[in-house]
């Protein structure tokens, strides 16, 4: 990997992780990791451009049959790909299908750009979760396997202790806060070669005193009836929140940097 790098574009592919939900912004759109990067991208690179296909809900055939042709046809410097974790939480989910789509997804991605970046996602503890970590970790086997015989980066997140941590988490326990988003954005930067700018990213924020035993369960009734349950009906009637959503950057144009300066990725709480 070459140090300090010059990339004149990136182009992000997936789902909800890399649309950016839940760091929300004031005007109620979402930000994320990947425009997080993209700014850090552009202050250093005049006329670098960005786009973001990425769509909440989408499993890996949509995206291999919505987003990847697209970013392909871009001809990106940098081209991102998160996706099959929306597969793997579904009540009924075929591996080998999955596997074989993520497959397709990479041998079209990898010769279409200059880097080719690759995640094990984040996970957080919790027994909602559990259950499909067997499939999240078949999945995240993939990509480590894709990676070595394409050429690509692998963002280890998966890994990370920092991003096990409650905390990172938001309300609905299945996006990160915006926290979360921006040591994403710092990984996947430092994986691209260049200087860290918070090498401990993979740290946990300092110890806190855990909410007592009443503040938890109230946590709980409300993650169950606004989140838990609007999920799981969407997962058995096979609809998405990402149903008729376009993209929030269809296309690669140059990259404007917000006149407030928050999106930039800067030092970590």
């Amino acid at each position: 990997m070459q140090t300090n790098p010059t990339y004149t574009s990136l182009v992000a592919v997936g789902d909800s992780f890399t649309e950016g939900m839940s760091d929300l912004l004031p005007d109620g759109s979402y930000r994320g990791w990947a425009d997080l990067l993209a700014a850090r991208m552009a202050a250093r690179t005049p006329e670098f451009r960005y786009a973001n296909l990425a769509v909440r809900g989408k499993l890996i055939g949509q995206i291999v049959d919505e987003q990847v042709d697209v970013a392909a046809a871009m001809g990106a410097d940098v081209i991102t790909l998160v996706g099959g974790l929306n597969d793997t939480l579904r009540p009924k989910c075929d591996m080998v299908r999955v596997r074989d789509l993520l497959t397709e997804a990479v041998e079209r991605l990898a010769p279409a750009c200059r880097q080719l970046v690759l995640m094990r996602s984040p996970g957080r503890q919790g027994p909602v979760l559990e259950r499909f970590r067997p499939r999240m970790e078949e999945l995240f086997a993939c990509v480590d396997e894709l990676a070595a015989r394409h050429g690509a980066v692998v963002v280890d997140l998966y890994g990370a202790p920092s991003l096990s941590d409650p905390r990172m988490w938001d309300v609905d326990r299945l996006h990160l806060t915006p926290e979360g988003h921006r040591r994403v954005a710092e990984a996947v930067w430092q994986s691209l070669g260049h200087e860290p700018e918070d090498t401990g990213w993979r740290v946990p924020a300092a110890a806190s005193l855990p909410p007592g035993w009443a503040t938890r369960r109230v946590a709980d009734a409300r993650f169950a009836r606004q989140y838990l349950l609007p999920w799981i009906g969407r997962r058995l009637t096979g609809r998405s929140s990402g149903d008729g959503r376009p993209p929030k950057r269809p296309e690669l144009l140059p990259y404007e940097m917000p006149a407030t300066g928050d999106a930039t990725v800067g030092d970590g709480a």
